[in-house]
């Protein structure tokens, strides 16, 4: 039998890494997965004069990550912890650690709102499993928060976050946010039956998805909002305050196959009002 892939956490010595480190543990705890505690050296821009300052460095991550074990045990008596020091560049490092990980849990920078470090977006790009961000001294929210779009990221984003408010015994909000024929009539276009109709085409995807939703789980509670007026990552961020939970795929079905991220998820990430998590896309491997 296949080991079960563990909850990874990349923690630093802020408070925003702390509170990630504690919320990973806690999940691992109650998914009963092991916790890997994980720090990158960034050993990149080192020339071979300074290798005397990389084994400080070195030291030091040692160091944080030994504490960082002991306070996750602590606040989790019986976890299983392992401590892992990595070297290279730390968004790229994160990525490829995430390969072996169930899920990624960063912590913001904790510092001002709007301001997130380069490694969790970097590392919410590169990674091949879900990425939670989380914030400084957020509270324990209640509900969890979804945004769908009606693609296939956000299918996944969907199926991610019912599975999470179906064990919790949260209700789910599914947002469906939506400005093209708002934009266009307040552009001085008169409203038309088109417009009329792609309103009609998008309340389809929300109420499909709604069902869908029944179906699977017949006893949670959901609820569905479509917004008209704000754009998707405002009406996320707004939705989302006091949550739980604010989950949302990589990329929208507006999204550039070439990034990795979309905007949506990126505007979010800059500011998360809630812990956030990051679906990836699972695509279908092809045999010959």
């Amino acid at each position: 039998m296949a080991l079960a892939k563990p909850i990874a956490v990349g923690i630093t010595d802020s408070s925003a890494s702390n509170a990630a480190l504690l919320w990973a543990a806690a999940r691992a705890n109650r998914h009963k997965l092991p916790l890997a505690v994980v720090n990158v050296v960034d050993d990149r821009w080192m020339a071979a004069e300074v290798l005397p300052y990389l084994e400080v460095l070195r030291e030091s991550g040692l160091g944080l990550l030994k504490e960082a074990g002991e306070k996750a045990t602590a606040a989790e008596p019986g976890l299983q912890v392992t401590l892992q020091l990595l070297e290279g560049g730390v968004g790229a490092a994160l990525g490829d650690y995430s390969k072996n990980a169930s899920m990624l849990v960063l912590g913001t920078s904790g510092h001002n709102r709007g301001a997130l470090t380069d490694r969790a977006l970097q590392a919410a790009a590169a990674a091949e499993c879900p990425v939670a961000v989380i914030g400084d001294a957020q509270e324990h929210g209640r509900g969890i928060v979804v945004g769908v779009d009606g693609s296939q990221e956000s299918t996944q984003a969907v199926a991610f976050a019912a599975a999470e408010a179906d064990s919790l015994g949260e209700e789910l909000t599914v947002l469906y946010a939506f400005t093209g024929p708002n934009r266009w009539i307040s552009a001085g276009l008169p409203q038309s039956s088109f417009a009329t109709h792609v309103m009609e085409e998008e309340q389809i995807v929300l109420s499909e998805t709604e069902a869908g939703l029944r179906q699977d789980y017949p006893d949670l509670r959901v609820q569905t909002v479509m917004e008209t007026v704000l754009e998707p990552a405002d009406a996320l961020l707004r939705a989302a305050a006091g949550a739980r939970l604010l989950v949302l795929g990589s990329r929208g079905k507006g999204g550039f196959e070439r990034l990795l991220l979309g905007s949506t998820a990126h505007a979010v990430l800059t500011q998360p009002p809630c812990p956030t998590v990051i679906t990836r896309m699972h695509r279908q491997q092809h045999q010959d």
